[in-house]
């Protein structure tokens, strides 16, 4: 039943939220303050000890004793009014959700906790800008051309930077405030430029278009009837893991475990394994060949393949990494009591029953840690099914194909994008600096909070994947970034909040970059002047 004087107070609750954030502080310092005075003040007005002998002659409370009581149940109020919503950490943020969160398998937050640094290494700032701290700070459109008296145009201030000679022959820029859609820099904004690894962010935003920031992927394992064969089928999930300590990603071990139990209920303890892979098509191996930053892409692989125990960054690869998996699943399943063949290609029937399955986080965590960590096993994984959403192919043409019709879905300025992966590995791959600083607006879009893990994930400067080592002495927590390198190009695009409040989201592209270092510390030094301005 819907009460419907409820209703504006429904409403009215995130008004209500917001309202009580930003009061917080403020009353939590007054509370401090003003707290042993009204104590005392309520002391006063105590009635005497009930033992006294002689009961106390009715008398007039002042008007400052009135006061005082007043004072007291105020605060008490307002602090009740605050407290309802909480509890809450340093930043506002209920610790319910928190909690929440973790229960529902690490479903979002930017600090995985995996990025493979060293123990003791020092943890991600916890406290970082809030993502979407600017939004709305800013009432309408802006540009360059009017400048207040004493402010700097953002030609003035980005030009000379962007005019390094360490950003090579070829670069763009843009610069738009995210609350209005406003273009406040634009200098080859239009011009189709390799992007690297910002890619990822439209193929992110690709993903969590077609598939929803809940989709989840799943591993299994069948048991033929006719042939008594177990199956294990590969549900295209990057992030499944070998590791005894999975930290929240889905368990090789546990679907051994779980699948052994089944097949011990059956009285089954020796069987024909075999692996099905069959859910994508095309090449396994990218065009850039074999690499140490990307696995023959399988639609059954774990721990993307590696042959150490790191989670990110460059590493060794296993040729195949399907036999690989389903050979250390074999190993899993004789240490549970159940005995294999050495495992081998096939595909599961439609009558083959499901003994177990495994199940990854929601995409949207899979989406910040491939964005940072620029991971680009997950990258090309989240290409295959967005191509599979859409129903095409799960190939690296297929993927690069649905990214781009999702994205044109969405009414974003595609002229002279062309994408052939998912990852940016691929050189041929072409985007401009207008479509990346819109690819982050429409993540911060108030109606598609589906879209938001787009900007939750990039790397905090100085503190969380590719940037945690970059702006130790610029910008550090402030400037949120996806990165991009190549030999002779470097990218950089994500968002910041300036020094008036507002949100803005930036791309910079150079390519012919002839030293990587100084090529990256130019992009560094333009972002964090961004940060330190309050341009017009």
């Amino acid at each position: 039943m819907v009460v419907p004087e409820l209703r504006r107070w429904r409403a009215a609750g995130p008004q209500v939220v917001r309202i009580a954030n930003a009061v917080r502080p403020r009353l939590a310092s007054a509370v401090t303050t003003v707290g042993p005075r009204i104590a005392r003040l309520a002391k006063g007005v105590r009635v005497g000890p009930a033992h006294l002998p002689r009961p106390p002659r009715p008398r007039t409370v002042r008007t400052w004793q009135y006061t005082a009581g007043a004072a007291t149940a105020g605060l008490a109020l307002a602090a009740g009014v605050v407290t309802v919503a909480g509890p809450w950490d340093a930043n506002g943020q209920r610790t319910a959700e928190r909690d929440r969160a973790v229960a529902l398998e690490r479903s979002g937050g930017a600090d995985h906790g995996r990025s493979g640094t060293a123990a003791g290494a020092p943890a991600p700032a916890p406290s970082a800008e809030p993502v979407l701290a600017g939004l709305g700070a800013a009432k309408g459109a802006v540009g360059t051309k009017k400048t207040a008296p004493g402010q700097t145009a953002f030609s003035d201030l980005l030009g000379p930077l962007l005019d390094d000679p360490a950003l090579g022959g070829s670069h763009a820029a843009a610069v738009i405030d995210v609350a209005t859609g406003a273009r406040l820099y634009g200098a080859g904004a239009g011009k189709a430029l390799t992007p690297a690894s910002t890619t990822k962010i439209a193929t992110a935003v690709a993903a969590l278009s077609a598939l929803g920031p809940d989709h989840r992927l799943t591993t299994r394992t069948a048991l033929e009837p006719d042939t008594g064969e177990l199956v294990l089928v590969g549900g295209g999930d990057p992030t499944l893991t070998a590791h005894a300590r999975p930290g929240g990603w889905a368990s090789l071990r546990a679907l051994a475990a779980d699948t052994a139990k089944a097949l011990g209920e059956r009285g089954i303890r020796k069987v024909t394994l075999s692996y099905d892979t069959t859910l994508y098509s095309g090449p396994a191996l990218h065009p850039i060949g074999v690499n140490d930053n990307l696995a023959p892409v399988s639609a059954l692989t774990a721990d993307e393949g590696r042959s150490d125990d790191s989670v990110s960054g460059p590493a060794a690869r296993a040729a195949d990494p399907a036999a690989d998996a389903a050979a250390r699943f074999a190993g899993f399943l004789k240490d549970a009591g159940v005995t294999t063949t050495s495992p081998g290609p096939s595909k599961a029937s439609t009558r083959a029953q499901t003994l177990a399955t495994v199940t990854s986080p929601p995409l949207a965590a899979l989406v910040e840690r491939m964005l940072t960590n620029s991971d680009n096993d997950i990258a090309e994984a989240l290409a295959r099914h967005t191509a599979l959403a859409s129903g095409r192919p799960a190939s690296f043409s297929g993927g690069a194909g649905a990214i781009a019709t999702q994205l044109r879905e969405l009414g974003l300025p595609m002229s002279g994008a062309s994408f052939h992966d998912g990852s940016g590995l691929d050189r041929s791959d072409r985007l401009t600096a207008g479509l990346l600083t819109a690819l982050l607006a429409k993540a911060g879009d108030p109606d598609r909070p589906g879209l938001r893990p787009v900007l939750t994930g990039l790397p905090v400067a100085g503190f969380t994947g590719t940037l945690s080592s970059r702006y130790t002495d610029g910008a550090a927590g402030v400037v949120r970034a996806k990165t991009g390198t190549l030999t002779g190009v470097n990218t950089l695009a994500g968002t910041v909040v300036d020094q008036d409040g507002r949100l803005l989201a930036f791309a910079f592209l150079a390519s012919d970059t002839a030293n990587g270092p100084e090529a990256q510390a130019a992009l560094d030094r333009t972002a964090t002047a961004l940060a330190r301005c309050g341009c017009r």
